[in-house]
């Protein structure tokens, strides 16, 4: 549907591209509670290692890796993560996003428990920032990137892409 305000915008501001940046594979060791705090509930997961391939950056992700997430009163999920990339040439790259998780109480609760759910019956998005040395992958920089997640019985895979 067209509306006024759209129709008389230049073509780049009406739609967004992406490209495709790299997949990513997280192994999380078990999730530890905090619990009820005087702000939210809070979790983390500690992120142990992982992989990411892609077109033109593949490597593994280091130990030492975190998770820190909120729980709110309406049963989403806000991810606040850090992690360390080492791309397969021994470069390393900070990668930091925030992202939200959210659907119907019975499928997040299977989710939650450990269980397969089909992707597309609830949401999980992120949005990466990367630092990266002077060099072969400086242009992660300047990178906008966003992710759509899932989580499988073994970690979270994300499909991370560039904004162009």
């Amino acid at each position: 549907m067209s509306t006024p305000l759209f129709d008389d915008l230049p073509a780049p501001l009406t739609s967004v591209q992406t490209r495709p940046l790299f997949v990513m594979h997280l192994d999380v060791k078990s999730i530890v509670i905090v619990g009820d705090t005087p702000g939210p509930f809070r979790r983390v997961g500690i992120v142990s290692s992982g992989t990411f391939a892609g077109e033109r950056v593949s490597g593994q992700v280091l130990d030492g890796g975190s998770d820190w997430q909120t729980v709110r009163s309406d049963g989403s999920t806000l991810l606040d993560v850090r992690l360390i990339l080492q791309t397969d040439d021994g470069t390393n790259v900070t990668m930091s996003y925030r992202g939200i998780r959210h659907g119907a109480t019975e499928v997040i609760r299977r989710l939650e428990k450990g269980e397969e759910v089909d992707p597309a019956s609830y949401y999980f998005r992120i949005n990466p920032m990367f630092e990266a040395p002077a060099g072969k992958y400086a242009w992660l920089n300047q990178v906008i990137a966003v992710g759509v997640g899932h989580r499988f019985v073994y970690g979270p895979v994300y499909s991370v892409f560039e904004i162009l």
